[in-house]
């Protein structure tokens, strides 16, 4: 691991190095695009996955749609958002502590089934024709409430499947796997509602949960790594805080994607608005450019699966390019362009998740692993109540275009600012200089000096 001269004890982190939990000095085994894959409990996980992930993503183009039919209002969309998150920025790190407590595949069976009959209470009441916004209001905070648990769950129990070899790539398969999911989810959404209606997208969500339940009532316990869980006792979520605290390699990840989470991934508000705003569009239109995005998000998790490493530059790199794309985008002249630039979009915006999710678990001792991964998530997806009806209330006063660029700003700047303080953390500086002929910019400890070629 390459760190900056004149360390005393332990070495900050190099925005290059991989941030592996420093137990040993091993080298990894070489790793495929689907490695991980080979695992038995590890394939049953990620097929009930990808079918409730479908589920999901229709619902999330059924809901978001749905409100905005009922109301003609982006802020009401961003309400619904900011609803459906407000459990994980209040709770999140209560869920942390439960995941790190109870057994993880006992616990997900619970919460899998729960988020089934939100799905399945909502498809009776748009079903029956009694839906109003408030019923859609309260089944997303319903199942935020649920998130608070089954995502800091989810999370870690990936390593109990795949271990600390393959964590990489399942996190990244996770990752694709949710993608694919979209590429699906939106376009069948998109139909249904043209064609019937919401309410039935809301039902196939309900019932996909049934394949998760199965892989998990399926896997083999006996083959799942042991991992030593937390025992109970006060205090633990002031250790959690101060365990991230104390290291730049987690607390800097997880500030920048809760600055992208918070402004830079309102794309429901964004997306909704331009089809309904500028574009004049239908349904049909809202899911075929949630596809286009779904896309460039696959392709970016299979090139982080196929890397295999979680360097922080890659992290920074990408997330400045994701907030200059979606300024770019905002501005695009056509509904072409438009379309073709949501998957960069995409892929760049899917990086900087994946990245940054897999650098915090590999430097996290497992026994804490609950804890921060739920504060990972409770940052990254509970800004949004604070984010979404901001950025809902800047799109509709000063229109969508506005509204796109402004939160591709922040994430572009705070993508900096976390450069440099990731920067000085390793006791790095800023190099510009030439090699081969050819412009160079990295980063380079405080005591070296490039030799400029002329």
């Amino acid at each position: 691991m390459s760190t900056g001269p004149g360390a005393d004890s332990a070495p900050a982190p190099h925005p290059d190095d991989n941030n592996d939990t420093p137990t040993t000095g091993a080298t990894a085994p070489k790793q495929t695009m689907f490695s991980s894959l080979r695992i038995r409990n590890y394939r049953l996980f990620a097929l009930g996955q990808v079918v409730s992930n479908t589920g999901t993503w229709m619902q999330r183009i059924a809901q978001d749609w749905l409100v905005l039919t009922l109301t003609g209002s982006a802020s009401a969309v961003g309400i619904t958002i900011a609803l459906q998150f407000l459990p994980m920025l209040l709770f999140g790190l209560y869920g942390g502590v439960l995941a790190d407590q109870l057994p993880k595949r006992q616990l997900l069976l619970a919460t899998q089934g729960a988020m089934g009959l939100t799905g399945l209470a909502l498809a009776v009441l748009t079903l029956g024709g009694h839906v109003q916004v408030w019923h859609v209001y309260l089944t997303a905070f319903l199942l935020g409430l649920v998130t608070v648990v089954d995502n800091p769950a989810r999370q870690s129990f990936v390593s109990e499947m795949v271990g600390p070899e393959q964590l990489r790539n399942a996190v990244s398969l996770n990752s694709a796997n949710f993608q694919s999911a979209r590429l699906v989810g939106p376009a069948v959404a998109g139909v249904l509602i043209t064609a019937v209606g919401s309410g039935y997208a809301f039902l196939f969500n309900g019932l996909s949960f049934l394949a998760p339940i199965a892989g998990l009532l399926l896997m083999r316990p006996a083959e799942l790594h042991k991992v030593e869980r937390a025992p109970r006792g006060k205090g633990q979520l002031r250790e959690g805080l101060r365990y991230v605290a104390g290291r730049p390699e987690l607390i800097w990840p997880i500030v920048l994607v809760g600055f992208i989470g918070t402004f830079g991934f309102n794309f429901p508000i964004w997306l909704a608005a331009f089809v309904d705003e500028v574009f004049h569009a239908d349904a049909g239109t809202y899911g075929l450019l949630n596809t286009l995005m779904a896309i460039g998000s696959l392709a970016g998790a299979l090139l982080a699966a196929r890397r295999g490493s979680s360097r922080l530059r890659i992290l920074v790199g990408a997330a400045i390019l994701f907030g200059f794309l979606e300024i770019v985008t905002a501005f695009a002249p056509t509904f072409w362009v438009f379309a073709a630039l949501m998957v960069p979009v995409g892929m760049f915006g899917l990086t900087v998740n994946v990245t940054a999710n897999s650098s915090v678990q590999m430097a996290t001792d497992p026994l804490m692993r609950g804890r921060v991964m739920s504060l990972f998530m409770m940052v990254f997806t509970g800004g949004t109540p604070l984010g979404a009806p901001l950025v809902g209330w800047v799109t509709d006063v000063y229109g969508p275009r506005i509204g796109f660029a402004a939160g591709g700003a922040v994430a572009m700047l705070a993508a900096v600012a976390v450069g440099v303080a990731l920067a000085r953390a390793g006791g790095l500086r800023l190099s510009v200089g030439w090699h081969h002929g050819h412009p160079r910019v990295r980063f380079v400890p405080r005591r070296e000096r490039l030799a400029t070629a002329a």
